[in-house]
């Protein structure tokens, strides 16, 4: 069987190639063509959007956005043209659960499963495959892509009907941004202080405050390593549509509205392709400090 795969960026191109070495015959498209080249060299064919839709399955898309997605899928010679009934497009992609489900209803007409299944990890989990995928949709087609989400993370749960993932992705974001924010805060106090960041690092990690947030993003904020792994301008998006979906359904979330707005800060002065723990950054500029190791 061949496989789509549609978005080849900084989560898109380690999957894909994951996919490649666990042996599925891969057809990909990007609209960066030395990443596409990158993933041929590997072993892909390259092909159009209507091209994967006529010869593939099963097609997985992961583009920065929902308006991306339906694109992709619905527009002009788009894979919706030519896909043929009883495939499955599954959308790996951050969106919102409204994008998500208008996507499982456009394609339901054409007899076309869809699940959305969005994912955690960063970068570093998509280069290892293990990467916690988090589903919506009907089970039959979950079933059908659990081959796939099993080369490329290390678990995949369906949580229930179609924009169920995509609300549990918009759930992990509120979760791990607003700690890497709440991590932030307590180190610049720690850092101001005098206090060595690394030797309050390892003294805390340990107790009730060790996270797999502070594992991951102190390390490297010490060595002023902001290389994006998740950039801030993916989080940034993802903020913006937990915002959107909480006030579309009336829920308050007070500590998430006030970090979309430090998050524009950043976007402001110039931090988007830095990597999300460079939301210290923001932190750092109020108190006039900067988290590092002590010489």
């Amino acid at each position: 069987m061949k496989v789509g795969f549609i978005g080849l960026g900084i989560m898109g191109r380690p999957m894909a190639k994951n996919l490649l070495k666990a042996g599925v015959k891969l057809m990909v498209a990007d609209l960066d063509k030395e990443a596409v080249a990158d993933v041929v060299a590997a072993g892909a064919t390259e092909a159009t959007y209507a091209e994967i839709g006529a010869q593939c399955e099963r097609v997985i898309i992961m583009v920065p956005s929902g308006a991306i997605t339906k694109s992709i899928l619905f527009g002009e010679d788009g894979v919706a043209s030519t896909i043929k009934a009883g495939s499955i497009i599954c959308d790996m992609s951050s969106v919102t659960p409204v994008e998500s489900q208008e996507c499982y209803n456009g394609l339901k007409e054409k007899g076309v499963g869809f699940v959305d299944a969005p994912v955690s990890g960063g970068e570093p989990g998509a280069i290892a495959g293990t990467l916690a995928i988090m589903a919506g949709g009907d089970e039959e087609d979950f079933n059908a892509m659990k081959e796939y989400f099993d080369i490329l993370g290390a678990s995949a749960l369906l949580i229930g009907a179609s924009g169920s993932g995509s609300v549990t992705k918009l759930a992990n974001q509120v979760i791990v941004n607003n700690t890497i924010a709440v991590i932030s805060e307590a180190f610049v106090l720690a850092a101001k202080a005098g206090a060595d960041p690394q030797k309050v690092y390892e003294a805390i990690r340990r107790g009730l405050a060790g996270s797999a947030v502070l594992d991951a993003k102190i390390p490297l904020i010490v060595e002023r390593n902001f290389k994006p792994g998740g950039p801030i301008r993916i989080n940034h998006k993802d903020i913006k549509n937990v915002v959107d979906t909480a006030h579309s359904i009336d829920v308050p979330i007070p500590y998430t509205a006030q970090l979309y707005e430090i998050l524009q800060s950043l976007k402001i002065h110039g931090h988007m392709n830095d990597d999300h723990g460079g939301i210290i950054q923001y932190f750092e500029k109020l108190a006039d400090i900067e988290v590092k190791k002590f010489d």
